[in-house]
C-alpha cells in the first residue's frame, strides 16, 4: 500500500511569522499596550540607572576583595544609609546579581569565550600579583588554589559586561519615554523601531575593563579583545535571562528523581517570557526584588491603571510582571527583527523563505512561553 506523503504541519505560532513579516510586533498594538509598555520601560530604565551603575562600581573598586561588606553603598558610606539599607530602604541590588550570575552560568558570546584564553589568564595574574605582591598569605593561598582569584576576576568582568550592557538599556528605555510624553510614540511597532534602532546604534560599541591598583591602571579585557555591546552582552543576555533563566526555588524540585529540571541547561524555560507573574511576590522568588524596586518609580498614568484593576494594589508586584512581560517580547522582537538574514521588504523568493524559516525557529522556542498569554489567548 502506498501512502501519499503528508504536507508539513502549519505552524501553530504562523501568524505572529506573518505580524512580524508584515511590521508587527509579538505583542498585539493597542493604545492601552502602548501606554503599559513604555511606562513600565520608564521604572524599568530608572532601576537599571541603578543597578548598571552598582555593576560597575563592584567590578572597578570591590574586585579581589573577599568581603564586601559594602559593594552595594556606591563608596558612599554613612549611618543613615546603613540603617536603610538594613531595613531594606533601598534598591535591590541583589537582582542585578541574580541575572550576572545567570549569564555567567550559561555562559555564550565573546565575553565568555575571552575569559578562558591564555591573554586573559596573563592578565589576571598581573592584577593578582600587584593587588598582593605584599600579603604573603593571599599568595600562598594562590599557590595552593591558583584558579580561585583568577576566578573571582572572572566574576567581575561579567558584572562590568551586565552594567555597561544595562547602561545602554537604561538610555534606551528613559529616551522612549521622553519620546512618548512628546507625543512621538503612538503604537508598539514604533516602540520596537526605538528599540531595534537604539541596539544596531550601540552594536559595535566595545565592552572593555581596566581596574587602578596605587597609581597604575590595569587592562583586564581591553579594547583590542573586540568585544561589543550587541554580540558579546546583549546576545547571551536574552538567552540567559529571557529565555533560560533559572529554576526558582519552591516551585520546582531539585530533586533528580523527580525531573522537573531538565539535566541539559540549554533546554531550560525558565526565563522572562516563560515565567508565570503569580508566583510574583513570594519568597524566594527572584524577580520579586525588581518589580518591588519598579514600583517606586511607576509613572503616574501606568499607576493609576493598576490601582482601578479589580484588586486595586493588592497585587501591585503581579501587575508589574504582567507589563513588564509585555514589555519583554517587545525587546525580543526588536533583537529578531534587527538580526534578521536579510532584509524584510526582500522580493528574492530564496531570501523572503530564508527569513520564513529563521522566524520558524525561534517561534519554536517561543511556542511554550507566555507569548499566547499576552496576546490575550
Amino acid at each position: 500500500m502506498v501512502t501519499k506523503s503528508k504536507k508539513p504541519d502549519h505552524h501553530p505560532l504562523a501568524e505572529y511569522i506573518d505580524r512580524l513579516l508584515n511590521g508587527g510586533a509579538l505583542l498585539p498594538d493597542s493604545p492601552e499596550n502602548v501606554m503599559e509598555v513604555v511606562g513600565i520601560l520608564k521604572s524599568y530604565g530608572i532601576v537599571l540607572d541603578a543597578y548598571s551603575k552598582n555593576l560597575i562600581y563592584i567590578a572597578e573598586h570591590q574586585f579581589l576583595v573577599f568581603f564586601p561588606f559594602f559593594k552595594y553603598f556606591n563608596g558612599e558610606i554613612s549611618f543613615p544609609k546603613l540603617m536603610r539599607h538594613w531595613w531594606h530602604d533601598r534598591i535591590n541590588f541583589e537582582y542585578a546579581e541574580y541575572c550576572m550570575k545567570a549569564m555567567m552560568w550559561h555562559g555564550g558570546g565573546g565575553l565568555d569565550q575571552y575569559l578562558d584564553t591564555p591573554e586573559f589568564e596573563e592578565k589576571a595574574i598581573a592584577v593578582i600579583q600587584a593587588k598582593f605582591s605584599n600579603n604573603p598569605i593571599i599568595m600562598g593561598l594562590n599557590q595552593l588554589f591558583p584558579d580561585f582569584l583568577t576566578e573571582m576576576l572572572r566574576v567581575s568582568a561579567y558584572y562590568t559586561g551586565l552594567g555597561q550592557f544595562w547602561r545602554v538599556m537604561a538610555d534606551m528605555f528613559l529616551d522612549l519615554s521622553d519620546r512618548y510624553d512628546r507625543g512621538e510614540i503612538k503604537t508598539i511597532p514604533q516602540v520596537v523601531d526605538h528599540i531595534k534602532a537604539a541596539l544596531v546604534a550601540d552594536a559595535l560599541k566595545p565592552i572593555t575593563y581596566a581596574v587602578k591598583i596605587t597609581n597604575q591602571v590595569y587592562d583586564i579585557i581591553p579594547k583590542s579583545a573586540g568585544l561589543t555591546f550587541l554580540a558579546d552582552t546583549a546576545v547571551p543576555y536574552v538567552e540567559a535571562v529571557f529565555f533560560r533563566g533559572t529554576p526558582f526555588h519552591g516551585t520546582v524540585s531539585y530533586n533528580a528523581q523527580a525531573y522537573q529540571i531538565p539535566l541539559d541547561q540549554g533546554r531550560f524555560q525558565y526565563g522572562a517570557l516563560y515565567a508565570d507573574p503569580l508566583p510574583i511576590g513570594g519568597a524566594g522568588i527572584p524577580p520579586t526584588l525588581l518589580m518591588q524596586d519598579m514600583r517606586h518609580y511607576l509613572p503616574d498614568y501606568l499607576h493609576k491603571i493598576y490601582r482601578l484593576s479589580l484588586r486595586g494594589e493588592d497585587d501591585l508586584r503581579v501587575q508589574i510582571c504582567a507589563s513588564f512581560q509585555k514589555s519583554m517580547f517587545c525587546v525580543t522582537t526588536a533583537a529578531i527583527l534587527g538580526l534578521m538574514p536579510y532584509s524584510m521588504d526582500t522580493k528574492d523568493a530564496s531570501e523572503a523563505t530564508a527569513n520564513r524559516v529563521y522566524l520558524q525557529k525561534w517561534m519554536n522556542r517561543l511556542e511554550t512561553s507566555r507569548l499566547e498569554d499576552v496576546n490575550g489567548k
